[in-house]
């Protein structure tokens, strides 16, 4: 008796026993599948667009010419019909000197109304350009030869363009170029020449370049020329926040998406980049891969992504 009911207990508690295990095993698949952590991202897809790789230098306006004013004879200045700073012409009045000799007779004079000898001389500017500065004034006496004034001949205005001796190598395609003023203004240059000697300090070659403008611009104005270094008509460009580099900034990758829950590391040589774009040379993306833009930083290989909408 006692054998007969062991064995109904143990019919009974086999087909239990495989139920229960069965039940367990098929709740355990949602708590598996719920352990799964998914970075949510942002994606961007791959772009070509022509790109210019361009550095921006200093370069210093100069007047290489300065015309210097001088009296033609001795005497004393009677008028002065410039100041400092003023734009000139060839030929414009600048300075009346009246003589020693009519200062001498100017007593005669008065009392003959015969004499008419007046005894001023005109001095004039040779050149175009803007006076710099002014030696004499109104009542000054002056000797024959005596420097007057200096005039900044308009047409000797260049800039100095200070250029890195590393960089010397893209000059000549750089012969007509930009010249950026302060205000934002562009004006067009053209490389003309450089000066002999380097800079001691800076090490940089020092290049004179011509302004294409009639404009009266200041001497010691620092403006900056655009250098052009490489250009590409059809380059493959990315964000700047979807590219990922190691702490010595040697290396440097994306994560691309193979669907869409995965992403994986792949390795990029960038080129041109500014503050917005880099342009990426290996490997060749096709417009159709999607790279990860934002959640990206700190997701390891093979990662498990949920695209989000921006």
């Amino acid at each position: 008796m006692i054998i007969l009911v062991k064995r109904y207990l143990s019919l009974f508690l086999v087909p239990g026993t495989f139920i229960l295990l069965l039940s367990c095993h098929n709740s355990s698949r949602p708590a598996e599948e719920a352990t799964v952590i998914r970075t949510p991202v942002t994606i961007v897809p791959v772009t070509f667009k022509p790109v210019t790789s361009i550095v921006r230098l200093p370069a210093v306006a100069t007047y290489m010419n300065k015309s210097i004013v001088r009296a033609t004879t001795a005497g004393t200045i009677d008028k002065v019909l410039i100041t400092a700073g003023e734009p000139v012409n060839p030929d414009q009045l600048l300075f009346t000197i009246r003589t020693r000799e009519a200062m001498a007779l100017a007593d005669k004079m008065a009392e003959d109304t015969s004499l008419s000898f007046k005894g001023v001389i005109n001095i004039t500017s040779h050149k175009e350009g803007v006076i710099n500065s002014i030696s004499y004034q109104k009542g000054d006496f002056v000797q024959e030869g005596d420097e007057m004034a200096v005039v900044s001949e308009q047409k000797s205005l260049v800039f100095i363009l200070d250029v890195p001796f590393e960089l010397n190598q893209y000059i000549e395609k750089n012969r007509n170029c930009k010249i950026i003023l302060p205000d934002n203004r562009q004006i067009n240059g053209i490389i003309t020449g450089k000066l002999p000697e380097m800079d001691m300090q800076s090490q940089t070659i020092r290049y004179v370049v011509r302004p294409a403008t009639t404009d009266r611009l200041p001497g010691n104005l620092i403006a900056s020329v655009n250098l052009v270094k490489s250009s590409n008509s059809n380059a493959l460009v990315l964000p700047k926040a979807a590219i990922l580099g190691d702490e010595t900034q040697t290396k440097f990758w994306v994560m691309k998406l193979i669907n869409d829950s995965t992403a994986i590391k792949i390795s990029v040589s960038k080129g041109f980049e500014n503050n917005d774009e880099v342009e990426i040379t290996e490997p060749v993306f096709e417009t159709s891969d999607r790279i990860l833009l934002t959640g990206n930083y700190g997701l390891p290989d093979t990662a498990r992504v949920t695209i989000i909408q921006k």
